[in-house]
């Protein structure tokens, strides 16, 4: 199993991400959520990163500890020591990027979004060793954030890995960013996708990759429009759609 080449330019069906992981069947950005993501079939995964206190990138999507762990305060102000001795929903551990590549092994390929700020560096840094190591190559990444200066700072110091233009409001906003970054998609909120605006971003050269889809009737509305890809909590539900 080898992660599907995100520079395919023609495909039959939505490329399928799972969110976090499998976010709605094991708590996000856990090891066994994207374990568990893998298992339903996704082509990728996306997953969030913080650069904590001690330097490095750990996954996580919230910048306060208090809605999934035992901890309170500020993920960035803690060491990684003490990052590793929080449970995320009672049972699970918050883990490394590290930790996240080495399970993946490009056999999907990963969306890392850039949620903490100061992440494009050390993200492109660490990357890069893994690129001179082997399974891993710049096609199997993707680098999306809402913080499009982190994405800016990340394509000055990385010219090979895809990037995709995370927007909330109107995805039309996001095409000059996307184009001054040489992206490979815009990311949209999925309620904000219409057959004109979705024509538009795609006859401008660019992917759309909407989120967070996971109800059947959302699903299929995406597929009507024909997205590029579909960020679910469910892989399994994008699944079922297009099996039948």
């Amino acid at each position: 199993m080898v992660a599907v080449s995100l520079k395919c330019s023609v495909q039959k069906n939505p490329l399928i991400i799972g969110h976090r992981g499998a976010k709605g069947h094991i708590a996000e950005n856990t090891l066994p959520s994207i374990s568990k993501a893998m298992a339903l079939g996704v082509d990728g995964i996306e997953i969030d990163v913080f650069v904590c206190k001690t330097g490095e990138l750990v996954v996580f999507h919230d910048k306060s500890l208090d809605r999934l762990t035992d901890g309170v305060g500020l993920i960035e102000e803690l060491t990684l020591e003490e990052i590793q001795k929080l449970t995320v929903l009672g049972k699970y551990k918050i883990p490394t990027l590290v930790e996240v590549l080495d399970l993946i092994e490009a056999k999907v390929f990963l969306n890392i979004e850039l949620k903490g700020s100061k992440t494009a560096k050390p993200t492109d840094e660490l990357l890069k060793k893994y690129f001179q190591q082997g399974d891993w190559r710049p096609e199997h990444i993707i680098i999306s954030s809402f913080k499009w200066e982190e994405l800016q700072q990340f394509r000055k110091l990385n010219t090979a890995v895809p990037i995709a233009v995370l927007i909330n409001n109107d995805p039309l906003e996001a095409l000059p960013m996307a184009q001054s970054l040489d992206a490979i998609a815009i990311n949209p909120n999925f309620k904000s996708l219409n057959e004109t605006n979705t024509k538009i971003i795609q006859e401008a050269g660019f992917k759309v990759f909407p989120y967070t889809i996971n109800e059947t009737e959302d699903i299929k509305k995406m597929m009507q429009l024909s997205v590029d890809a579909i960020i679910t909590d469910y892989p399994d539900r994008v699944d079922q759609v297009l099996s039948h």
